[in-house]
């Protein structure tokens, strides 16, 4: 029998490959967006990552969510950075969420707030695919706009306190595989994986629509 965290990889493949291949993701990463796209989207990543950590503390505890509250991954203390950088010091009077981004943000709430397995399923969707992924981004993100090297304006994909992210992301598996739950529990947090991979191709669709291009 395959592994909770072989079933949660496999079961959210399709997902994930429509949230990798969105239009505004390949356009992004294809250079044909401006650096204001760019930083839309991290103002989006702010709302999910604050929705995210937020909630952590009180999780700490949890014998199912406690273990993936790991202090190297927060990342909104980097992506106010980021934000700092690229919107200037009073970012935050300029900050909006996308109705999607809220949708998005709103279920990673009701899920630190009311079902850790919940949680842990949102956690893994973000944190391991910023370890993966988002190499890719910020090493687009210093070519095309001229970032410093793991500098401000990449700093949220700069994991200082991962230093091997690929043993790092064995040890995630490694507790993903030993979270104390029943068959059913682990179908539902396998389908808020599936969920939590729709709702960010959403905000995805939502960011293409506010910069599309043009023809």
């Amino acid at each position: 029998m395959d592994s909770f965290s072989t079933l949660i990889r496999t079961a959210s493949h399709e997902q994930h490959v429509a949230a990798e291949t969105s239009t505004f993701m390949s356009d992004l990463l294809g250079g044909r967006l401006g650096v204001a796209a760019y930083a839309r989207y991290t103002e989006q990543l702010w709302f999910v990552y604050e929705a995210l950590e937020s909630g952590a503390g009180r999780l700490a505890a949890d014998p199912v969510a406690g273990p993936f509250i790991r202090p190297e991954l927060l990342r909104l203390a980097a992506l106010e950075r980021d934000l700092a950088h690229l919107r200037g010091p009073h970012w935050r009077a300029g900050l909006s969420a996308l109705p999607a981004t809220r949708a998005y943000a709103n279920r990673i709430r009701v899920c630190a707030t009311h079902w850790p397995g919940g949680y842990v399923a949102h956690h893994y969707t973000r944190y391991l695919g910023d370890l993966s992924g988002g190499q890719i981004i910020r090493d687009r993100a210093e070519k095309t706009w001229g970032f410093a090297k793991k500098g401000d304006g990449v700093r949220f994909y700069v994991f200082e306190g991962v230093p091997n992210p690929a043993a790092f992301k064995r040890s995630y598996r490694d507790l993903l595989d030993a979270v104390d739950a029943d068959e059913l529990e682990k179908q539902r947090i396998t389908a808020e994986c599936r969920r939590a991979f729709t709702l960010n191709t959403a905000v995805f669709h939502a960011l293409s629509t506010e910069f599309p291009l043009t023809a």
